[in-house]
């Protein structure tokens, strides 16, 4: 009987640290994967990629007009959005993608040898397009539009951190253009 409680015990603590490992892992709000774990994905990804002279696109969302939604009918509206729109980013994304939230109304979006620019910008107006639509919360219908910025492995960068920085640059691109989608390359 004390080694069926011993198991017991260690199963429970077994199944603790994984939920552990996993909220660390992982953005409370959304469920998502957070920076960590994306990084990790993505340095995964970028040694894959040299090996098999793949490309990889990181795109970097934005949500315009979150900070009125927040503002104007608070955390909990603002907070329904997110998790909608990283629902509807999950539901967009292969097996081999990653999908995280960057904090804030930031969420980062990994693709896995994508094949070309224009499929790259195929995805990411299906994504966005998947965004604006309106999200219901009550009896409200909150429409968020993404900017998004593009950078292309390993064009624009050959780490983690240089295609984020990359990607990020281009978004502020975008937000400043109101283009919805730009890349980095486009100068």
């Amino acid at each position: 009987e004390m080694l069926a409680d011993t198991q017991a015990a260690l199963a429970v603590s077994q199944e603790e640290e994984r939920d552990a490992r996993r909220r660390a892992l992982h953005d409370s709000m959304t469920g998502l994967p957070n920076r960590d774990l994306f990084d990790d994905r993505l340095s995964t990804a970028i040694s894959l990629a040299r090996r098999h002279d793949w490309t990889l696109a990181v795109m970097f969302f934005d949500l315009d007009g979150f900070k009125t939604i927040n503002d104007t009918h608070g955390h909990a509206a603002g907070d329904s959005v997110l998790k909608e729109v990283a629902k509807r980013l999950s539901r967009h994304s292969r097996e081999e993608d990653a999908v995280c939230r960057n904090g804030g109304d930031e969420f980062l979006y990994l693709l896995v040898n994508p094949k070309g620019k224009k499929n790259i910008e195929r995805l990411a107006g299906l994504v966005s397009a998947n965004i604006a639509k309106p999200i219901a919360v009550g009896r409200r219908q909150f429409v968020v539009n993404a900017s998004i910025g593009v950078a292309v492995f390993p064009l624009d960068g050959t780490t983690g951190d240089e295609l984020v920085r990359s990607a990020d640059t281009a978004m502020y691109r975008a937000k400043k253009h109101e283009s919805g989608c730009e890349f980095f390359d486009q100068v």
